[in-house]
């Protein structure tokens, strides 16, 4: 019997013209990437293939979504260094002047502009080798392109979950109508010469195997069902036969449609979620169920979200009896699934229009397939369903902004900070409903915004003429802003990562890498309230400085902090020297 697919790690070949990396995610889904495609220099291809590989080993990645995102934004990365002057032959030969070339012609503005850039500056940061001039430019703020995506109408949200409603209420409505016969069929209420006994036989067998025998023509090719089970369903089409017990993938869309707009779901933890389990003794005396979801939601470069909800239903209407009517209406699917792959739990399934009911578990891109069942509901399914009802696009990503947003209004598998940046402030009716608020706070915000923003300038060595100070190197220290003019500057040293005339060069790196770490340990030991007022916004600065130097080179600058380097943070934060 088969088992689910192990998660192996991606593949890169030891031999440096092997540059294929093969990502398999932990549900077994699995894609291979080329780099001898792209249109670079071999060394440029097998660093690419190695900083890649990497990625899809160490848990950034897990969908081939994340993979196959990244693999097209390194190809247009290729075709751009392809057509400069002087192509690079590897990381090190890369110059600002090529990257600051790459950043203008991406139109930033676009979502896929913006991405391109932002992900390909994130892989190759991780190369050390690459040059510092390079890291400056990739460390200049880009602006986040305007979002577009705007959450549904009122009118416009209450039409969605009716028309997924009444498909999925026809599909349920359906399916109970042949589960009633089937399970009388199974209690012997039928006697066998009878056609209600037949039609049980039917449903039987392909509640069981999933389809029905089939007749075979001379050259051995399949075609429709056996005749005499067509004449017992009134005929052989979908509708006639295995549709009796099972969704189809566009009921199942509208079916992930009304589970993100009851519960804001991300599409993918949708997806993935697996069966809701029924609390021990709920429902026993009081006839009111309570479901315990087990959510998991992937987060970029921050692991993975988990989260429970209980949920109830109590009536007709309550987001509870969903679940009850999801569960009733893929009961035979996932019964067939549990037979024949234990390991796999996923509430959604449905049967594709194939016949292959015995084929092992596989996988089609990030969907999972066992025999003719489909395990999930992908944005294409749901797009398509909404589409065939003249609906608006995008319906499963703007349906969970809508129910986070505006009626919600609290994070969904995100943390504060992302649900209030990326999903509340730019969406216009939240705007309207908060003009007030808004004009308030924005001179705190942007106050707050320079406050813990990195000013400092990246330099690859300290120039002729600077001061040495306990954190970087001064340019100008008798104008400061933070005194003065002309009087000298007298601001703590910790103010100068947010200080225009200072310099951070490497020789600086493991100075303020231990700083970082001494106000992480602070945190760790002081009221939160007085380390807020204290260090935060220091410690907000190091962990921009952080975000742009690039994961290997603050790993580099943790490993050379010197005794020195030490002596001179302990002092500062002890207060034995302060400007």
């Amino acid at each position: 019997m088969p088992t689910t697919p192990f998660r192996r790690p991606a593949v890169l070949g030891a031999d440096p013209s092997d540059v294929v990396v093969r990502h398999t995610t932990k549900q077994g889904t699995t894609r291979s990437y080329d780099f001898g495609r792209l249109p670079m220099a071999p060394a440029m291809q097998r660093s690419l293939a190695v900083l890649f590989a990497a990625k899809c080993t160490n848990g950034s990645w897990t969908s081939l979504r994340s993979s196959t995102a990244t693999w097209r934004h390194l190809r247009a990365l290729g075709e751009f260094l392809s057509g400069q002057e002087n192509p690079p032959a590897d990381v090190p030969d890369l110059t600002a002047g090529m990257w600051s070339a790459w950043r203008l012609s991406r139109a930033p503005k676009t979502e896929t502009g913006y991405n391109q850039i932002m992900v390909t500056q994130l892989l190759l940061r991780a190369d050390g080798r690459l040059p510092q001039e390079v890291r400056a430019v990739m460390a200049r703020r880009l602006p986040e392109p305007k979002v577009q995506e705007r959450a549904f109408e009122p009118d416009e949200f209450r039409r969605i979950k009716t028309e997924a409603r009444r498909t999925f209420r026809s599909a349920l409505l359906r399916i109970r109508e042949n589960t009633g016969h089937l399970n009388a069929w199974r209690n012997g209420d039928y006697a066998p010469d009878s056609s209600q006994w037949a039609l049980g036989e039917a449903l039987d067998l392909m509640a069981r195997t999933g389809d029905l025998p089939r007749r075979t023509s001379t050259n051995g090719r399949t075609r429709g069902i056996a005749s005499h089970f067509a004449k017992v369903l009134g005929g052989g089409t979908p509708e006639h036969t295995w549709q009796r017990l099972f969704l189809t993938r566009l009921e199942a869309g509208a079916l992930g449609v009304l589970l993100v707009t009851e519960f804001g779901f991300n599409a993918t933890t949708m997806s993935e979620m697996p069966v809701p389990r029924a609390v021990p003794d709920s429902g026993e005396k009081s006839g009111v169920k309570v479901y315990r979801l087990e959510l998991e939601k992937r987060r970029r470069h921050a692991g993975h979200h988990f989260e429970s909800r209980n949920i109830t239903d109590h009536g007709a209407d309550s987001a509870g009896r969903l679940l009850s009517d999801a569960l009733e209406a893929t009961a035979h699917a996932r019964a067939y699934v549990a037979d024949r792959d234990p390991g796999l739990d996923r509430l959604l399934v449905w049967r594709s229009k194939g016949s292959k009911s015995e084929a092992a578990t596989n996988s089609v891109g990030e969907l999972i397939r066992v025999g003719p069942f489909g395990l999930g509901v992908t944005p294409d399914a749901a797009g398509l369903w909404a589409q065939q009802q003249n609906l608006p696009s995008k319906v499963l990503r703007r349906g969970r902004k809508t129910v986070n947003v505006v009626h919600r209004r609290e994070p969904g598998q995100n943390t504060q900070d992302t649900h209030d940046r990326v999903y509340v402030l730019p969406e216009p009716q939240v705007q309207a409903a908060a003009v007030e608020v808004i004009a308030d706070g924005v001179t705190d915000a942007v106050e707050a915004a320079r406050r813990t923003v990195l000013r400092a300038e990246l330099a690859d060595a300290p120039k002729a003429g600077d001061q040495e100070t306990a954190t970087a190197s001064c340019s100008d220290f008798e104008h400061s802003p933070f005194t003065p003019s002309g009087a000298g500057c007298g601001a703590s040293f910790l103010l100068c990562t947010a200080c225009p005339n200072a310099r951070v060069a490497p020789v600086h790196h493991p100075r303020l890498a231990h700083l970082h770490a001494a106000l992480e340990n602070l945190r760790s030991v002081l009221e939160p309230a007085t380390w807020n007022a204290d260090w935060y916004d220091a410690h907000a600065r190091l962990e921009d400085l952080r975000q742009r130097l690039g994961t290997e080179v603050w790993k580099q600058a943790q490993q050379q902090i010197g005794e020195l380097d030490r002596q001179i943070i302990d002092d500062l934060l002890n207060g034995h020297f302060d400007s």
